[in-house]
């Protein structure tokens, strides 16, 4: 299946990562920030946006796709605004998952994305995210790929990797190229399954077989998680009591399957910031529902790799050329400098 080859040591790491961890809870209001927000931006699902606010933007998305790049290092290849965030997430794949602060980078990440639109291509909407099908042709992401237009990566042999739905080794749907919709035509230059420059088509292989371990059951389980460790564990790939494999992140992901299954090239598919847009409204519901314990509840490894340490606030996230680092807590508090955001729901 393609798109997994590089994907799998990810998996594999989160599916040994031990649950434990240190919680980190200051006082809420203890960070402190030189700007504060001009305003509040409200993030709104897909089908809340109005018709004129989705084509609006699909169009900023194509734009930042056409609009040459800031910065060309430090991955050959790189040709447009675009093309920087998918490389950004390439290189740093292996220091944002699996870790503490895999919520807070993808957070700020969506972030810096959302702000891209606005500032480079005119966007006036708000940052959004899906909770429903968003494959209409015409107002919103196209279609699934065309079985056999594309040529597939084979994953390597991994006989501990469990062959579960949606996990390289289980079952997974046809893909191919993406025919129909805004970005039929659109040109990925990373991905799947390489490391080098590889251009080529949106690929999709949408896989409804796992879609129960999206659904409000689902959401329900992850909403219950007592502490930050927990819900951070059960999100991003695990999720008793559900299959091992298949939490809120994993599985929305492997329904999309194609590009979206690649651990480091995901972000060449646009509805990769719906869905981590929708991660982030879950995570932001679980802190507001004891703001005073969660909001600056923080646990977990700050690598994969030796030597181990646990992550804290003043760990400072990296987004290679794309922006500067900042800490941990600067994202904790969405509604805080430099987020200036919440969530309708």
């Amino acid at each position: 299946m393609a798109a997994f080859t590089k994907l799998l040591p990810l998996i594999a790491i989160v599916l040994c990562q031990s649950l434990s961890g240190v919680l980190s809870t200051p006082v809420p209001g203890a960070a402190k920030r030189a700007q504060e927000c001009e305003s509040i931006e409200v993030r709104r699902e897909w089908r809340d946006l109005t018709v004129e606010e989705r084509l609006d933007y699909l169009r900023a998305v194509k734009c930042l796709q056409s609009t040459p790049a800031t910065n060309t290092t430090p991955r050959e290849g790189i040709v447009s605004r675009y093309d920087q965030f998918q490389a950004a997430h390439f290189d740093l794949a292996m220091q944002v998952h699996a870790v503490g602060h895999f919520l807070p980078w993808h957070r700020h990440f969506v972030t810096l994305y959302h702000n891209a639109l606005k500032e480079d291509c005119g966007y006036k909407g708000p940052a959004t995210f899906k909770d429903s099908p968003v494959f209409d042709d015409v107002t919103g992401f196209g279609g699934n790929g065309v079985p056999g237009t594309a040529k597939p990566v084979a994953p390597p042999p991994n006989p501990g990797m469990p062959s579960l739905p949606g996990l390289p080794g289980g079952p997974t749907a046809p893909e191919g190229c993406v025919q129909t919709g805004p970005f039929k035509d659109h040109i990925v230059n990373f991905g799947p399954g390489v490391t080098t420059k590889t251009p080529g088509c949106l690929i999709r292989g949408i896989f409804e077989d796992v879609r129960n371990n999206v659904n409000s059951t689902s959401l329900a389980v992850q909403l219950s998680q007592k502490n930050f460790e927990d819900f951070r564990n059960f999100i991003e790939i695990q999720g008793p009591p559900l299959a091992v494999g298949a939490g809120l992140h994993w599985a929305g992901h492997a329904i999309v399957g194609g590009m979206m299954m690649d651990g480091y090239a995901a972000p060449g598919d646009p509805l990769f910031y719906l869905h981590h847009g929708n991660l982030d409204r879950v995570w932001w519901k679980w802190q507001m529902m004891d703001p005073e314990n969660r909001l600056y509840q923080i646990s977990g490894p700050a690598t994969i790799f030796p030597p181990r340490r646990n992550v804290t606030l003043d760990f400072q996230l990296p987004f290679a050329t794309i922006a500067e680092p900042l800490a941990v807590r600067e994202v904790m508090d969405s509604r805080a400098y430099p987020g200036c955001f919440t969530y309708a729901d």
